[in-house]
């Protein structure tokens, strides 16, 4: 029997790409690189800040440690007041992380992001006390598909990985979880396709967040 989720945030809990894009267009006028789209974000996302920026330079046909440095600083200052910016939990997950609570679950967040603004979106979109433990990206836990960080908020929820649903949208998410050793699921309503979450190891693929809740039940979706 299950007995906590930990989940992925952008792309999984809520809709955040708009937070993103925003303060990176920002950036990268400031230095007067060409912006990216929405549809593009969703690509570049999920696997860090140092690489959202090197994959904007790459698209500008740039490189070098100096902008690289200068796009990132200024890419922070405008998230540091930016990561709220219209960011919206997904349709049903409001409903599922009460269902879970209510069923005794303990619940995690493991995010790329970096650590202080995914505590403070997480406590903006649903208030504190819903999880019992988050965990941002920081010097020192390596960032996914590393698992550390899933493994460090299963130990800090007192909860075995074996005994863990891993939850996410992205091929970044299922190496995650598989390689914590955790029951991987993934969902197509983030910034990927099934095609990659079946690719990267995905135990079982989910179109809406009530399966999940059978997932956790020790049901199929």
């Amino acid at each position: 029997m299950y007995q906590a989720c930990i989940f992925d945030f952008d792309g999984t809990l809520c809709d955040s790409v708009e937070s993103i894009a925003v303060c990176a267009n920002h950036a990268l006028r400031d230095l007067n690189l060409e912006e990216a789209s929405l549809e593009e974000y969703k690509i570049f996302v999920g696997d860090g800040v140092d690489m959202l920026v090197r994959r904007l330079l790459g698209r500008n046909g740039e490189g070098g440690e100096e902008l690289f440095h200068s796009l990132k600083e200024k890419y922070m200052e405008y998230f540091r007041e930016g990561c709220r910016y219209h960011v919206t939990p997904y349709p049903g997950i409001p409903k599922l992380l009460k269902e879970l609570k209510d069923a005794g679950a303990k619940l995690g967040v493991i995010s790329n992001k970096p650590h202080a603004n995914t505590v403070d979106v997480i406590h903006q979109v649903f208030g504190e006390g819903v999880f019992d433990w988050v965990q941002g990206q920081t010097e020192e836990l390596p960032r996914k598909p590393d698992p550390a960080g899933a493994l460090y908020t299963a130990k800090k929820m007192g909860i075995s990985p074996k005994k863990c649903l891993y939850i996410g949208d992205t091929g970044t998410d299922m190496k995650t979880g598989t390689a914590a050793g955790m029951y991987t699921v993934g969902v197509l309503w983030g910034f990927r396709d099934k095609k990659e979450l079946e690719e990267t190891g995905a135990m079982e693929i989910v179109g809406e967040p009530s399966a999940l809740g059978r997932i956790y039940r020790g049901g199929r979706a």
